[in-house]
Parts: structure tokens; sequence; C-alpha cells
């Protein structure tokens, strides 16, 4: 049987570090690491008697947390696991020469490869202020021979900029020869391998951790850890274009670019679980047509009854579920904070569900969609009062739903022939009133007759923005990009409206019905009934009294939607997005929101998003291009329609 790490010698080790069949290091095989590393493979090894090497792939950078024999603070190693290239090893002696080995064997393969490296080891001690204040939260020890303290500076102004709840942040640098953790070995001790490596060592004041309740405060853990890793990037890359022949684009480029398995079992786990039920369906009144009966038959004095599609999940059982995902063990900090703002939402969304039609439906809705701010009411009421209840605007008739179904199906025929694996279709359903986008198919009302100058804006609205992200996002590996980021729908909602501008469909009517929808979102919050929100829209806004039904039920399907405020609210902030140097196309990758536009950057610098296999097909027609760039150069809401 091979010796295990923990039985070799300082000649074994420098034996190992020069690749020359040293066995087992670790309990696993030195070599094989080193030739699947040189192939340009994923390594991700567990080591005996404790720790994991990652590789993602070759870059001059590696992260290493060695656990001290005693004294060893709670999770400390979760501190470099986010890292592309990180080691946590046991810090015992009989460990030691296995360790040196494997980080010597690392540095050299990659001075060799690059020229220079950056070796970082993070440790917690618990140190003793001499002054009795307490010390600081991050020391980053550097050696006196370097000569460049560029890398350095960087790490220290990133750390300090870390915001932490009640707890100071002070950042102390210091110079030594030659530096370890408390009770460790340094980590590099031959010449060959520490003349062109500059070795980092931060301490961590592990404030996370109570010794004396024996208890680890995880909100404040992934803070450290959060803001730790997106420092040593930062620092990483600066160590790269200066001192070494790779010259990443971004510091993201630096990031992982392979998922590791648990991260699709995360996301595969959170889709099925969005996948159960369908927020959107399961509050739509089935009943529309006769509910709006009943009310007219009534003299529109008492709200109507509606009633809904039976809820297909056992809400205590799927919450269980979604419980159940592991997301604490995802090393990747982006990835795992998307994660649980996911699980956050999809908890919020079925407990809505579960409260449909209760007081409590309300209050959760507003926790997913946002309330009527005082800027978003103010424009609500000026698109009002400034667009006329009568618009002059061309009518020419109407398509019946056949027909629109007809002009959609080639819509989808022609999305097809740029993408055959595009599976949508459309749905004439007698239980939904007009249109929406479930899933990827089209849903149309059967009743529903759309004007025929509106017909291409509605079909851009829903299969150029709603069927197209859906797909684009489908392309992708990460199945959150099909199905939603958290808070989703103000962004998909602000293209869908911009795209009937594009196609020159967004009328005056259309506008102002945007408007209404935010002003019965607003006085529904304040406290009005279903009756008062009507005769609101009916007498004071000359709605017509379908279209102030139409409003007013929407705004109360469920016990009261929120969502409907969105559209508007999304629009505006996509043209000040646009208005600032913002591009749209980006925003069709999938599913998203404007907040996830710095998570969608990251993850292409690290190669992990393939480009959207589709565009709407407005952005290959002249006029449509011309009114973007309209757009870009500053428009306001009102101005889109004159």
């Amino acid at each position: 049987m091979a010796d295990r790490g923990s039985a070799k010698t300082p000649t074994d080790s420098r034996a190992a570090a020069e690749g020359a069949g040293a066995g087992l290091t670790l309990g696993v095989d030195l070599d094989l690491i080193l030739q699947r590393m040189a192939q340009g493979k994923l390594v991700r090894r567990n080591l005996q008697p404790w720790g994991r090497f990652h590789h993602d792939r070759s870059t001059p950078y590696l992260c290493v947390y060695r656990r001290p024999a005693a004294g060893a603070a709670p999770r400390a190693e979760e501190l470099v696991t986010g890292e592309a290239r990180y080691l946590t090893a046991p810090g015992d002696e009989a460990s030691a020469p296995g360790v040196a080995a494997m980080v010597e064997a690392v540095v050299r393969a990659g001075i060799r490869e690059f020229g220079a490296f950056l070796l970082v080891e993070i440790s917690t001690p618990q140190r003793e202020s001499p002054s009795g204040d307490p010390p600081p939260l991050f020391r980053i020890v550097r050696p006196r021979s370097w000569p460049d303290s560029h890398t350095v500076d960087l790490l220290e102004s990133r750390l300090a900029k870390l915001d932490l709840p009640d707890i100071p942040v002070h950042v102390d640098v210091a110079a030594r020869a030659d530096y370890a953790p408390p009770g460790l070995r340094p980590l590099l001790r031959r010449k060959e391998a520490t003349r062109n490596c500059l070795t980092l060592h931060v301490e961590v004041r592990p404030v996370y951790y109570s010794p004396g309740k024996k208890r680890v405060y995880p909100l404040l853990h992934r803070k450290i850890r959060d803001g730790l890793s997106r420092a040593l990037q930062r620092a990483a890359f600066e160590f790269t274009q200066r001192h070494t022949t790779q010259k990443p684009p971004h510091f993201h480029a630096l990031g992982r670019h392979t998922f590791v398995k648990l991260v699709y079992e995360v996301d595969s786990q959170l889709a099925n679980v969005s996948n159960s039920f369908d927020p959107l369906l399961l509050t739509t009144p089935r009943n529309a047509a006769e509910a709006w009966s009943e009310f007219r038959r009534k003299r529109f004095q008492r709200a109507p009854k509606f009633s809904y599609r039976p809820v297909p999940i056992d809400p205590a059982l799927v919450k269980r579920e979604l419980f159940k995902i592991p997301i604490e063990r995802i090393e990747d900090p982006s990835m795992a904070e998307l994660f649980r703002e996911q699980q956050d939402e999809l908890d919020r969304k079925v407990t809505m569900i579960t409260d449909r039609e209760t007081p409590r439906f309300l209050q959760e809705s507003l926790q997913l969609y946002g309330e009527v701010d005082d800027d978003l009411l103010r424009l609500a009421l000026q698109l009002l009062d400034r667009i006329p209840s009568r618009s002059r605007e061309r009518e020419g008739g109407s398509l019946t739903t056949a027909e629109f179904a007809t002009l959609a199906q080639k819509e989808l025929s022609f999305l097809r022939s740029r993408f055959p694996g595009l599976r949508a279709k459309v749905e004439v359903r007698s239980d939904i009133i007009g249109l929406m986008v479930s899933r990827g198919n089209l849903l149309i009302g059967k009743d529903m007759k759309v004007p025929k100058h509106r017909a291409e804006a509605l079909l851009q609205h829903e299969v150029g923005t709603h069927v197209v992200t859906y797909y684009n996002g489908e392309a992708q590996r990460l199945r959150q990009l099909r199905n939603g980021l958290p808070s989703y729908d103000e962004l998909q909602e602000g293209i869908a409206v911009l795209a009937e501008y594009l196609v020159g469909g967004l009328s005056r009517a259309r506008l102002r019905l945007l408007a209404a929808r935010v002003l019965a979102v607003a006085r529904m919050t304040q406290g009005a009934s279903f009756v008062e929100v009507f005769r609101l829209l009916d007498r004071n806004w000359d709605f017509s009294q379908q279209t102030a039904f139409t409003v007013t039920m929407r705004v109360f399907r469920g016990g009261g939607q929120a969502k409907d405020a969105v559209y508007l609210r999304g629009l505006a902030a996509l043209l000040r997005y646009l208005r600032e140097g913002g591009l749209l196309e980006p925003l069709l990758v999938g599913k998203i929101g404007l907040r996830h536009l710095p998570l969608i950057e990251e993850l292409k610098w690290r190669k992990l998003l393939v480009p959207p296999p589709l565009r709407p097909r407005y952005l290959d027609q002249p006029t449509a291009r011309e009114r973007l760039a309209k757009v870009g150069q500053g428009m306001e809401v009102m101005e889109l329609v004159g």
C-alpha cells in the first residue's frame, strides 16, 4: 500500500514538487493531479485526513487554508472555497510535508506557465491586542523582499471597504522576511519556488464566531467570506496584469469557468419547485366573463365573486422540499447568493398562493412586487391627466381570436427557423381573459378581440419578449434564467412595453391603461374597495366601464395583486437605463432584472453563459432600430406617444 502524505519526509516533498513519481500525497496522486492540470482539466480531490484541492483551470493564483491542530475557528475553510483554485488542508505536523509538496508543485507549474505566481494563505488566529483595543479585522502580512506594493495596496483598500453591521473594519499591513500563521510552518521554503512567487498571508479575525457561546453567526460569516473573495479577485487581477504573462480582460475572468455538479443539482431542484405551480395562472380568475356580467347586472354596486383554479400543490410539502435544497454547500459566492434569493422568493410565492382570497395575500404580493412609491404615482397621474380619454388614434377594425392566433403561429415559426429547439405553442383558452405567456406558451382568451393597429405590438410584447427570453434562458445551463431570476417581472414588462413602441404600436390608450393600473394598485393598497376603484376609473378618469372593470379585476384578483404596477415602473426604469448608455440586447439573455446585470456580466466573463439563440424580429427592422437609438439619446415615458 502506498504511503500517505503524513508519512512523507521533506525529501519526498521535494521529489513530489518536482513531479517525480512521489506516490500518494495527502491520500491523492500528485502526479496525476499535475497531469490533469497540464491537460486543462477540472481537478477536485478530497484529501486525507481532511481537506480538498480544487483546480478550475490554470491561473497564476492559489488560495490556501490550513486547519490548525487545535483552536481552529469553525467554518474558516469556507473563506477560501469560493476561489477558482484553492487548497484546504490539515495543519498538523504529520501533514506538513504533503501540504508543502502540493503547494510547491502548483506554484512551480504556475511560474513555468505564467512567469510569476500569487499564493495567498488565509488564517483565523485569535490574537490579543497589546493596547487592549480589538485587533484589526484583517491583517495582511507581505514579504519584505517583494518590491511592488500595488497588489497589497489594492487588497488593503478593497478589504477596508467591507461594510459590516456594528463591526469596525480595520486593515493592518505588516512586512516579514519569513512568515507563517501561528503554529504552522511556512508554505514555501525552496528559493526556486519563492523567487517569482508573491506569498501573502491574510489573517481574518473570526468575529463571526463566539467561542464562549460556541455559536457561528452565519449571515456575518457569509458577508465576510463574500467580501474577502471579491477583494482577493481584485488583488489577483492586479497581480496578473503587472507580473504574469496572463492578461485577463476583467477581474471576473479569474473566477471559476466551470460549475461543479452541486450547482446544477441545486439549480434543478429550485426549478422543479418553481415548475410545480404557476402563480400567474393560479391568481387569474377563470370566470372573468361571468364576473363582468354579474357586476353589470348588479349595477356596479357589489364586487363580483371570482373563481380560481385549484391549487395543485401541498404548500407545506413544497416548502419542505424547498428548504431541503443544500444551498449552504454551494462554494461559489455569486451562485449561492442568487440561489438564496430564489429560495426566498419561491417561499413567498408559495405563501401567497396559500393565502389566496385572504387579507394576507395583498401583503405578500407587496413583498414580491413592491409598493407604488410617490414618484411612480406622480408619473401615473401625469399620464392620466395629459392623455385624453378619447383618443383620435386609428382604429381600422379588430382581429378575431383565430386571426390573431394565426399571426402568433407565424411569429413562432419565424423564431423556430432561428432556433429549432423552440417548442412554444399557441393555446386559445376559455379560462383566461386577454393574453399571457405561461411556461413559454402563448395563451389567448377565446373572446379576445385585438385592434388591428395593436396586433404587431402585442405580438412583440408577448412573443418577442416573453417567449424569446424564456427560450434564451432555456439555452443556458442555469434553469433559473428560463424560470426567472428574483423580481424579474419589472424588467420583463418594461422591455415588453418598449417593444410595443419600437414596432410603432404603443398607443396613447395603452399608456393610459398602464397608468390606470398603477393608480388602481395605489388606491387598493390605501384601503379602497373593488367598487371604489372601479368608480374612480369609470367616473373620475373616464375609462369605459368594461376597461375599468378589467383593470380593477386584475388588481383585486387573488385578494389584492400589486403586480400590475410593474409595467409602468419597469418601462420608466428601462428608459433611464438606456438613457444612461445601457444596451437592450444583453437584457434578452433570459428572465432577469436590471439588478442582475452585474451577475450576468460576471458569468459572461467567466464563460458560463452561451450567446442567446434568439433575438426579436424587430431588432432587424431599420425603423425599430432608429426608434431605439432615439430612446438611447434620452426619452421620457410621455414622449413615447408624443
